[in-house]
């Protein structure tokens, strides 16, 4: 088990003032499987003139909020207490093999009987999504995941292999790409970020008829041996996780090549990253902008939360 106290930083800088701002955060961390938010605030400069939370379409915590006052900077800072045991992943060459998985997700299709229960959720990560193209590319993703998913391959023993040859055949390159860079641009550069390497591995199993999803999250790093730890040195991170029935939702960490253990905090899920962009709106006026974003993520030992200054929890800050 471990215990994490996460903070992310969000600012936004913007040459002239804006008049009107509409926003949605996914920055408070989701309830799941080996994950338990203790504590968690969510601080915002200027003050909203309206905020709520809720829940999105795939059960993600969700906060909006409303500028109304002339503003020229937005500071966003969501603080998070979360305790994560370690996942104990199935054996990988226990699993079915592929097709019966891609023919799990088939069942009902093409007649009038709906989905096998377990598979109703699953389903919707088949298809193809704004960030993952599935058009005339497909095939050529398809023909890269084949390498790894030969005939009867159990699919989790396939997964793994996947992963290991995208870690080996694509260079990690922060200025090889946007957050609005294609996967087929990604594909042929063999080069891109955490975002990039997870979207290519989805269009590479979606293509196989195999449901995956995005999962975006906090990944623990390590500082250099005799270094301290720096604040605002981690970043967010995202990874996927494919479904295989009888044991629902593996997830898959292409970028490192690994499964994720306890070093790995979820914070949101869906079919892309467009679904759980950590904060996203629209603004009336501003002109130009920059932004600057901070994660820190330290392992902390088992107590109550410290107390902190600034803006008191609201009771819609608290755990759902």
């Amino acid at each position: 088990m471990a215990l994490y106290e996460i903070l992310h930083d969000t600012t936004y800088r913007y040459d002239s003032a804006v008049a009107l701002s509409q926003q949605v955060a996914h920055l408070r961390p989701r309830e799941c499987a080996g994950q338990r938010t203790l504590a968690h605030h969510l601080e915002i400069a200027p003050a909203p003139a309206r905020r709520s939370e809720r829940s999105d379409f795939f059960g993600n915590p969700v906060t909006a909020f409303a500028l109304h006052a002339p503003h020229t900077e937005l500071v966003v800072r969501a603080r998070s207490r979360i305790r994560v045991d370690p996942p104990a992943w199935p054996e990988p060459a226990a699993s079915p093999p592929w097709e019966a998985a891609r023919d799990h997700l088939r069942d009902g299709l093409s007649g009038h009987a709906p989905l096998r229960a377990d598979a109703r959720d699953a389903g919707q990560y088949r298809f193809a999504s704004p960030f993952v193209a599935l058009g005339d590319e497909a095939a050529q993703y398809a023909d890269y995941a084949l390498a790894s998913f030969t005939p009867g391959r159990p699919v989790l023993d396939a997964l793994l292999a996947l992963s290991a040859r995208i870690h080996a055949d694509f260079r990690f390159d922060p200025a090889a790409t946007s957050v609005a860079t294609p996967v087929a641009e990604v594909f042929a550069a063999r080069r891109g970020v955490c975002q990039d390497f997870s979207h290519l591995m989805i269009a590479c199993l979606r293509a196989l008829g195999l449901a995956a999803r995005y999962v975006s999250g906090y990944l623990l790093t390590e500082p250099p041996p005799g270094q301290p730890r720096l604040i605002g040195a981690d970043a967010s991170h995202a990874w996927v996780a494919l479904w295989c029935p009888g044991a629902g939702w593996i997830d898959i960490d292409p970028t490192n090549d690994l499964q994720p253990g306890s070093g790995h905090i979820t914070l949101a899920w869906g079919r892309d990253y467009g679904d759980v962009c950590p904060l996203r709106g629209v603004i009336l006026g501003g002109g130009g902008h920059g932004v600057e974003v901070a994660v820190t993520v330290m392992p902390v030992e088992e107590g109550p939360p410290p107390r902190r200054g600034g803006r008191p929890a609201r009771a819609a800050d608290a755990p759902d």
